[in-house]
């Protein structure tokens, strides 16, 4: 099913061309039909406003371009246009037709929202956190961004590979097989284990005793060539705590309900002597102090001078920029990528800005047939307003955080639920802490920072996942009351949208698909979640408004409802996000 808006834009175009296509045949840009959503009930359900800026063009009256454009347009879409201000085209749409489009949308599997013709290839790179450390707060924005634009694009139709980004190679490394080799070789030789925290003292000691002992920040440097160059024995050691740090990221993946490709630094570590040497051969690199640099244009440093971007290390070694120009170059190349998405938090804005103008003049990204998005993302907050860290002045733990939204959740649970068991509210309660602690953090513009609270977030007030996650449960309970199988009304009983609330609950169900084709461009989340909190209202003002149970119209108030909830449960998993049966 195509969106409303999109039939009309085509109408809207034809009647545009028609009218003023040949004055205007060298400025067909001003032809492209500029409609958005009416911000207003009184101004009808959709606005079209070329005719202030034609009027310049034509030297017009903008009332009189208006009138031209609503002249040549005629269509069963449409019960009426007015013409408002300068020349705002107001459009009211027939409560027939959008009775029509509610009953093809139970029919559709795909709730109304138009899907790819053609799979393009779009990755996401999202979570990526470090190995021989765990996942903190700082983590989860990344996280669950990545995994909902990821659900987007999937659902959109698109061919979506999901990639972590680890940080599984480097320096670091070599530091701690060192420590591991002086002072824990049990360990380093296979017969003693350990769990993250223990890897995480080891890695702190290693950084200490790198930063005050020049002979230990040598050796760990010589190991990092050895582990690069493959030694049998560094090597073994790697996987070691590299399958440490993985089984408790996928503690949390499980938990979030997060899937994921890992894909670390170390995958393109055989890539990175040829990118630099490709870079040398294209004449982009520059030497500055025994260093591989790309200098940039329009990239200047705080002293004035051109800010580098180093791509091989004085000593030979090779850095983010290094991994990232070979992470780049195989997404396009081998991966057929069509669309990148990267997900890290705004620090790094000015690193992705400068890789991705390497990557053209490297002539790996070619902007016309790949488009790469950096998504940055804000800090999360204590109630301080400072970086949410623990009581102690830590940074909170990730797995800390969400087993103890779960214990406030199964709280909750425990007390509006008595009759409920143990293992029902630990499943209830496991839902609604995760759906919780996701909400909050995606129903924030992604770019600003937001304050975290358990409390907050577990409201069943306002804009949360509870008050959603009641709403669906509500509109369920329902169905369920009236007792009557929806599946033989669909396709067979009419629809019939008298009452405002009904039309006002019709014409938002209908614009899914233009709000996830609006999250698609700008990869905003909170507009999925804004459009959702929108849908509960809307249906509450129906509910109250229009009796359902025993009424004239039961059988089509009982097909707006369906609709509701399949859209809401819908909007809910895109979001990565459960139902529950009962609240």
């Amino acid at each position: 099913m195509q969106t409303i808006a999109k039939r009309l834009e085509d109408q809207f175009r034809k009647a545009l061309e028609e009218a003023f296509g040949e004055e205007l045949a060298d400025q067909k840009a001003l032809l492209l039909p500029e409609l958005t959503q009416a911000t207003q009930a009184q101004f009808g359900h959709y606005q079209c406003n070329n005719a202030l800026k034609l009027s310049k063009a034509l030297k017009k009256n903008p009332r009189d371009i208006a009138k031209e454009i609503v002249s040549r347009i005629s269509s069963p879409l449409i019960d009426k246009m007015e013409i408002a201000g300068p020349g705002f085209i107001n459009i009211t749409l027939n409560s027939g037709f959008l009775s029509e489009e509610i009953e093809q949308l139970l029919q559709d599997s795909h709730f109304g929202v138009p899907k790819q013709e053609e799979k393009q290839r779009v990755i996401v790179e999202f979570s990526s956190p470090n190995i021989a450390k765990e996942l903190h707060v700082g983590h989860l924005r990344s996280t669950i961004i990545g995994d909902t634009l990821a659900r987007l694009f999937e659902f959109l139709g698109y061919d979506v590979l999901r990639l972590n980004h680890i940080g599984d190679w480097g320096t670091q490394f070599g530091m701690l097989i060192s420590y591991l080799k002086n002072y824990e070789p049990a360990f380093f030789e296979g017969k003693k284990s350990a769990d993250l925290s223990q890897l995480m003292h080891w890695y702190r000691e290693s950084k200490k005793q790198f930063d005050a002992d020049p002979d230990f920040k040598k050796q760990s440097q010589l190991e990092v060539v050895r582990l690069q160059g493959g030694d049998e024995a560094s090597l073994e050691a790697w996987e070691m705590i590299c399958d440490i740090s993985r089984r408790a990221f996928e503690e949390i993946y499980g938990l979030l309900d997060i899937k994921i490709e890992e894909r670390g630094e170390s995958f393109y570590n055989p890539f990175l002597a040829e990118v630099v040497d490709d870079l040398d051969e294209k004449e982009l690199i520059t030497l500055s102090e025994g260093a591989k640099c790309i200098f940039l244009e329009g990239f200047i440093a705080r002293d004035g001078t051109s800010l580098p971007m180093i791509v091989q290390k004085s000593d030979g070694g090779y850095n983010y920029d290094t991994t990232d120009m070979a992470a780049i170059r195989h997404r396009i190349e081998q991966e057929g990528a069509e669309r990148i998405i990267v997900v890290t938090d705004a620090g790094q804005s000015l690193h992705f800005q400068m890789l991705e103008k390497a990557a053209e003049k490297a002539g790996y990204l070619d902007p016309k047939k790949v488009q790469f998005d950096h998504v940055p993302f804000g800090v999360v907050l204590g109630p301080d307003g400072k970086k949410f860290k623990t009581r102690t002045g830590d940074v909170e733990k990730l797995i800390d955080l969400i087993y103890e939204a779960i214990a406030r959740a199964s709280a909750v649970f425990e007390e509006r639920l008595p009759s409920a068991g143990e293992r029902e509210i630990k499943e209830l309660g496991t839902i609604l802490g995760v759906d919780a602690i996701k909400y909050a953090d995606l129903c924030s513009h992604r770019l600003k920072d937001y304050v975290f609270s358990y409390d907050r977030m577990l409201c069943f007030e306002g804009n949360t996942a509870a008050f959603l996650l009641y709403a669906y449960v509500r509109i369920r309970g329902i169905n369920r009351k009236v007792g009557k199988e929806i599946a033989p009304l669909i396709g067979k009983t009419p629809i019939k949208l008298t009452e405002p609330a009904e039309i006002d609950l019709a014409l938002h169900l209908r614009r899914f698909g233009e709000t996830l084709e609006a999250m698609s461009r700008d990869l905003l989340p909170n507009r999925l979640c804004e459009y959702l909190y929108e849908l509960a209202e809307k249906f509450n003002a129906f509910f109250r408004d229009c009796r359902v149970e025993g009424s004239d119209e039961e059988e089509s108030r009982l097909l707006l409802c369906e609709a509701t909830s399949r859209i809401l449960a819908k909007g809910l998993d895109l979001l990565g996000l459960k139902t529950l049966p009962r609240m």
